[in-house]
């Protein structure tokens, strides 16, 4: 069983990696947003990240991935404010893995925060990290959800695990998937977490195995208790600030910590990304996203001059970047292999200057193309 665990890493094959703590790979996000203007430097990070992923400690962090933290403050701001409003209406207490009460938290946050705040929406999704490790491990068309946890001070620790697709499953059901199944569910998803507040050890940030994540038989074998003994004895967490950003292979074993402190709310908005072709854990209306943020997508492109990146990189967070499962009989594929997905939609409207009410029909009819009758 020592095998799932190991600190040491090699630096030579993560040459962008700005330092290593306890096993755990660190980029300076100041710096990798800075040398995404080459293209060829961007290959060979998204390479790595994704050998980091897979091969390597299967845990990341990008410190200071947000330069602007006034962003990250406003938005923070948005989800108590979330928080409190469902509350007022007896909202969510349920965790997958912790005991109800001991946190807060918002359940598709991705599209809560679009229709609340579209202009912070776009800011903090336009994020060069967020889209860097996104890619890197899914590749394009990637479907963004995100859950905000909230750990109130005292909360206790979750109990370790693995994450969506098979880490959501019971040990019955598990099993009755192949083995190439088990294999095949974490290249299908991506687990993330933005800080939003900073995260001294005593606070509790993510419990993490490195190098757990490439034990084959891992999802059926968290639950026993000689693994959970294992993971307690050889867990690292590493400290985060404020606009950082932290990324992990779904197979690795992780719980969150238990919130030591009297006065400290740790904040955390947990990114659930999902490939292209695999099934999202929540339910997101994304026509409904992209309505919401497109005059200040419009603002971003017309008034404050973006270039493309930082638009393409919120587009993925709100559009469809797929298209299908749709109805061919009518969105043929007409001039290509597939007909356009929302977020193509999205870039035309951009670039041919659409009005809000054009986008609005054009995206109806495309939804009504889509359906089976």
């Amino acid at each position: 069983m020592e095998k799932l665990t190991s600190t040491v890493v090699d630096a030579a094959q993560f040459p962008h990696a700005s330092d290593v703590v306890d096993g755990v790979l660190v980029y300076d996000g100041a710096d990798i947003s800075a040398s995404l203007e080459d293209p060829q430097v961007r290959q060979a990070l998204e390479g790595e990240i994704a050998y980091a992923l897979a091969e390597g400690p299967g845990v990341l962090v990008f410190a200071g991935a947000f330069d602007d933290l006034t962003v990250v403050d406003a938005v923070t701001s948005a989800f108590l404010a979330i928080i409190e409003e469902e509350k007022s209406r007896g909202g969510p207490v349920g965790d997958h893995f912790g005991t109800p009460g001991a946190n807060d938290r918002i359940w598709n946050a991705l599209e809560k925060l679009a229709v609340v705040a579209p202009d912070l929406f776009v800011r903090y999704y336009a994020n060069d990290c967020i889209a860097l490790g996104s890619r890197a491990w899914l590749g394009p068309g990637y479907q963004m959800t995100s859950q905000v946890n909230v750990v109130n001070p005292g909360g206790q620790a979750q109990s370790v695990h693995r994450d969506y697709h098979l880490g959501f499953q019971s040990n019955e059901v598990a099993e009755e998937y192949p083995a190439h199944v088990h294999a095949l569910s974490p290249v299908l998803t991506l687990q993330g977490a933005v800080a939003h507040t900073d995260m001294p050890v005593e606070t509790g940030p993510t419990k993490l195995l490195p190098h757990s994540q490439k034990y084959p038989l891992g999802y059926l074998a968290w639950r026993l208790p000689e693994f959970r003994d294992h993971f307690e004895q050889n867990f690292v967490q590493v400290p985060l600030r404020r606009g950082d950003v932290l990324f992990f292979n779904p197979a690795l074993f992780h719980a969150a910590g238990t919130n030591r402190t009297a006065d400290v709310r740790r904040m955390a908005n947990l990114l659930q990304v999902s490939s292209a072709f695999g099934r999202a854990m929540e339910t997101v209306d994304r026509e409904r996203v992209s309505l919401a943020i497109y005059d200040d997508l419009v603002k971003a492109h017309v008034v404050e001059g973006w270039d493309s990146r930082g638009l393409d990189n919120a587009i993925a967070c709100s559009a469809e970047g797929y298209a299908f499962p749709t109805n061919l009989d009518r969105d043929q594929p007409v001039g290509g292999l597939a007909p356009p997905a929302q977020a193509d939609l999205l870039r035309q409207a951009l670039v041919e200057g659409w009005d809000h009410e054009t986008l609005a029909g054009r995206l109806a009819e495309h939804a009504q193309r889509t359906r089976s009758h």
